[in-house]
């Protein structure tokens, strides 16, 4: 048959769905029919044939979750061979008193041939083999089974908390992140799936050294009781094909629990077994110099096998040779295409000019330079291309282009230390260590770590330094962990997004008018300059950014600046404005889609209080006095506090006129407070007070 032919009509049997019943089906066959000799043959065939296919692919597999299938095809595979195992036995028993062949060719072969037609040396081969299936490669896969079962699932909230941050650093994209928390699951599903599927193979061994027994007693009863056999010849017939009867099937049961043990003792890793093998085994010539020398003084000992020895002590050397002289070469090809000649130029003494005057970087990233191998592709430094991500992130984000970040070293720094500027001032600083990572303790783990205790630098959690070996036990306690290069960059990432509104300038604003002129050029042009100067646009930008609010929708902010743009030519006013047309976007990005908003509202006459104490637009502020500033701020804390610990947004609601300066006052000293005016509530949302905060304490709802 054409191999295409049968390719296809093996897919479209898996397309129908009918692989399964059909091999349930014949499964059942075999345990109720009656099999003649030949289709004995064929089945036991197959069953080898089918054993030697799955072990190679489990060495072939470059993952275990390349073959995540697997505990489902030893479950089929065992079931099939102990169904040929009824159906041999009623075969064996109905058919034996006639002699050897009676179960056909294949059991004969192996009670005659392989162990040369003796019965007692068949039952020692026999009870090897099973010795060596069930005491050592069963045992040993089950117990690895439940440990990588146990660990697997202990370190799934350390690798989803790892993925959360590399998705927040910019290093991964959100379809990636989707990709590895699949894997993570799957990973999960196939370890668990294993440690049962182990329970079938050492099963399976147990019903082989069962069967043999039964077989052998049933059939010298059969022999001598029905068919008036000698205890001999009864011996003989049956307990040969008894035996060829459990090689056959005792074999394809070693071959599959060999490729259990193979696929759970597997690494992760791009690559097949036979690769990892060669690469770690013979990677390091002096293992083979030193082997080579053991063996050849083992072979100059007298009465020694000389030959045998010396032979395998000179291979041993001359491998080891080769795989230096290779490692040389690919050294110094390496070493050829890293050295590049600059040419050489002689210094020329030249007037000053305004080139030499140098420009303030926008964003800068000093390293020590014990970090400069993070920063160096040619070292394996990831850091410039998580910095690159975290650009994308911030910029698709808040709906500009972010500035590149000039990266360089500063000797008078500590080595291990890295400093952020914006505009040349420093605006963050920490301490990494590049060979080792941070395990940042989220809030709950269970167990201390040995390392360097230290503070998460981004979001000031408690965190220690660990060797990178360490990062599964981190992960299994609840820990996250990350590298050097992650912990710079989500910390350049959180930094960027607190001094977003510095990094808008004129040109990033005239850019985004630009490019809402292609779909909407009236708006743009009636906009800027006749209703409002570029300037005051780029005010109100900075003032949503301030306040952790995109600029994506430049559409809605150029429409509500236009319709307001008549009333008044005040910043604050128009922001605020522009808020209310934003404000769907603003409440679903601190409650997302939930209908129910929670709220903390404030008492009347502290409302009124507070709006006549305002002073003059813009640059004024509150006129307040101390004590009752103190009691409002400590209220306002403590809801937002038990609103954090409720797990809802702390949420403060208040008239339009004094938003603005109760968020610019409150911004800094309680974290995740978010201030909306009563005109930004959109009218689809189901209000909810929380809270009422008012001159002494809050007083619940």
């Amino acid at each position: 048959m054409d191999p295409q032919v049968l390719q296809r009509i093996i897919s479209r049997i898996g397309e129908s769905g009918l692989g399964a019943p059909l091999i349930l089906a014949a499964m059942l066959s075999m345990m109720v029919l009656p099999l003649p000799a030949w289709a004995l043959d064929i089945l036991f065939t197959f069953n080898i044939a089918l054993a030697m296919v799955i072990l190679l692919v489990t060495v072939y597999a470059r993952r275990p979750l390349d073959f995540s299938v697997f505990p489902t095809v030893l479950l089929i595979a065992t079931l099939m061979r102990l169904a040929l195992n009824v159906a041999s036995t009623r075969v064996v028993l109905l058919e034996g008193h006639t002699g050897t062949a009676a179960a056909g060719k294949v059991i004969q072969s192996f009670g005659e041939f392989v162990v040369g037609g003796n019965y007692a040396v068949g039952l020692v081969v026999f009870g090897i083999l099973v010795i060596i299936n069930f005491i050592v490669v069963t045992k040993g896969a089950g117990r690895v089974s439940e440990v990588s079962a146990r660990f697997t699932l202990d370190a799934m909230p350390g690798k989803q908390m790892a993925i959360d941050a590399d998705l927040n650093s910019g290093v991964i994209t959100q379809e990636e992140a989707r990709k590895r928390r699949e894997e993570i699951s799957s990973e999960a599903d196939f370890y668990g799936s294993m440690d049962g599927a182990s329970k079938f193979v050492r099963g399976d061994a147990i019903a082989g050294i069962l069967i043999l027994f039964i077989n052998v007693l049933g059939g010298l009863t059969i022999g001598m009781v029905q068919h008036d056999l000698s205890l001999e010849a009864a011996a003989h017939n049956y307990t040969l094909l008894t035996i060829g009867d459990g090689l056959v099937a005792q074999i394809p049961s070693l071959v599959l629990s060999t490729a259990t043990a193979i696929i759970i003792t597997r690494v992760s890793n791009d690559q097949d077994m036979g690769g990892q093998i060669l690469s770690q085994l013979f990677q390091n010539p002096k293992v083979l110099y030193i082997t080579a020398l053991i063996i050849g003084s083992l072979g100059l000992v007298p009465g020694m096998p000389n030959l045998v020895f010396l032979s395998l002590a000179a291979l041993a050397g001359g491998a080891g040779y080769l795989i230096e002289k290779e490692r040389k070469v690919v050294e110094q090809r390496l070493a050829a295409e890293a050295v590049e000649e600059a040419p050489v130029e002689t210094p020329e003494a030249k007037e000053l000019g305004w080139d030499d005057v140098g420009n303030v970087d926008m964003i800068g990233l000093e390293v020590g330079y014990r970090l400069i191998p993070l920063v160096d592709k040619a070292q394996g430094g990831q850091l410039m291309a998580r910095i690159k991500g975290v650009r994308r992130k911030l910029s698709q984000e808040l709906g500009f282009l972010i500035q590149p970040v000039h990266i360089r070293d500063n000797l008078d720094l500590n080595p291990n230390a890295y400093r952020i500027t914006l505009m040349g001032v420093p605006i963050g600083e920490g301490e990494v260590y590049p060979d080792k990572e941070l395990a940042i303790n989220p809030g709950k783990v269970f167990g201390e770590l040995d390392g360097i205790k230290t503070k998460d630098p981004s979001f000031g959690l408690d965190a220690v330094w660990i060797d990178p070996s360490q990062r599964d036990q981190a992960q299994t306690l609840g820990y996250t962990a990350v590298d050097a290069s992650t912990v710079v960059a989500t910390h350049l990432s959180q930094v960027l997004q607190e001094h977003a509104y510095e990094l808008l300038g004129h040109d990033e604003v005239q850019h985004l008018l630009d490019n809402l002129a292609v779909q909407s050029p009236k708006l743009v042009e009636n906009l800027v300059p006749k209703m409002l100067s570029l300037g005051t646009v780029l005010k109100v930008m900075q003032n949503l950014l301030r306040e952790g609010i995109p600029i994506r929708d430049v559409r809605t902010i150029a429409e509500s600046l236009a319709e307001q743009a008549g009333k008044s030519q005040d910043p604050g006013i128009l922001t605020g404005n522009v808020r209310e047309a934003l404000s769907r976007s603003i409440v679903q990005k601190i409650n997302g889609l939930a209908n129910d908003l929670p709220l903390i509202a404030m008492d009347p006459g502290l409302e009124q209080i507070l709006q006549q104490s305002v002073q003059g637009g813009e640059s004024g502020g509150f006129g307040l006095e101390p004590g009752l500033a103190e009691r409002l701020q400590q209220s306002i804390t403590d809801v937002a506090h038990q609103q954090e610990m409720s797990g809802e947004p702390a949420i403060l609601v208040t008239t339009p006129e004094i938003r603005p300066w109760l968020s610019r006052w409150l911004r800094s000293v309680v974290k995740g407070l978010h201030v909306l005016s009563y005109n930004e509530i959109p009218d689809n949302k189901q209000v909810r007070v929380v809270a009422t905060v008012g001159s002494t304490e809050p007083q619940p709802a």
